[in-house]
């Protein structure tokens, strides 16, 4: 019950957002149009009042629309969606500005009206403007870009770079003994990741998974995993990773801090459909941790 009460108060307040910009930009362009007003003048612009020329706007058309440090031999121990709804409306010029009114555009006021078209987002896909009309006639249904949708769907969603969980920081590693790469999965690192936008009545899905994450091991080696990578285990003993990893053939002793930078970036493949369209969109994201790799001790 909360939710359903929070829902139809963020709806409300949508509306009455709109429904105020749309009468104070219209109120100041026709303002403006009339040479300006002055202060004695007070027109109550929020409340869709123009005094000057007694030229207002009343809603018309609605369009809502083992081995822990991961490397083998080692020894030391150690979804998200969201939605985003755009509401559009067109406002009908009731009475209508004088012919001069730019809007018109050089039409003749005696043979059309004058809509105004503005979304809650402030016109960000679908900017806003005057449109005229036919008189008698409905204005155009808005034509919204679906592809415009998926991106803002995407943006909605929390999309973070992979989630490391070996290397470790904290890890001793050792040339020449192969270290195993892989991170944590959830829908936020990893996938997969959900979320949808609507404008115009038009609603957009989509669903984003990491595809691929590319390795720069920090000693000029990068190393390309289509997956996750594979826990190591203790049981695995000196073998190599099977999906996702590393042998060093230096230490890091050179290297900033003594230590490798290690850069996994991730590769999101964004899969969308609605409004009759699918399509595919990428992101990319990456995350830093700084390894040490040193020589095997030999004790005499």
């Amino acid at each position: 019950m909360g939710e359903d009460m929070d829902g139809h108060k963020a709806d409300r307040s949508r509306a009455s957002l709109l429904n105020q910009r749309l009468a104070t930009i219209t109120c100041v362009l026709v303002l403006a149009s009339a040479g300006g007003a002055h202060a004695s003048d007070d027109p109550d612009v929020g409340a869709g009042k123009c005094q000057v020329i007694k030229f207002c706007v009343d809603v018309g058309v609605g369009d809502e629309n083992g081995g822990s440090d991961g490397q083998a031999g080692g020894s030391q121990g150690g979804s998200g969606s969201d939605n985003s709804k755009t509401e559009c409306k067109y406002t009908k010029v009731d009475p209508k500005p004088p012919a001069e009114f730019p809007a018109w555009k050089g039409a003749d006021p005696k043979k059309n009206d004058l809509y105004f078209y503005g979304c809650t987002d402030g016109g960000q896909d679908n900017p806003d403007g005057f449109v005229v009309v036919p008189a008698g006639q409905q204005p155009p249904v808005a034509q919204v870009d679906p592809q415009v949708l998926a991106q803002r769907a995407v943006d909605s969603m929390t999309l973070l770079g992979p989630d490391i969980a070996s290397p470790r920081a904290a890890g001793k590693y050792t040339v020449g003994v192969p270290m195993w790469m892989w991170v944590n999965q959830s829908a936020t690192t990893y996938g997969p990741n959900t979320a949808s936008a609507s404008a115009g009545g038009v609603t957009v899905t989509a669903t984003a998974k990491v595809s691929k994450i590319v390795w720069s091991m920090g000693d000029g080696a990068s190393v390309n995993c289509n997956g996750p990578g594979t826990h190591y285990t203790s049981s695995e003993g000196m073998a190599q990773s099977p999906t996702c990893g590393h042998v060093y053939a230096k230490t890091s002793a050179g290297g900033q801090s003594g230590k490798f930078p290690v850069t996994a970036t991730s590769t999101w493949t964004i899969n969308w459909q609605g409004g009759g369209q699918a399509g595919q969109l990428t992101e990319v994201r990456e995350t830093n941790v700084q390894v040490a790799v040193g020589e095997v001790q030999v004790v005499r």
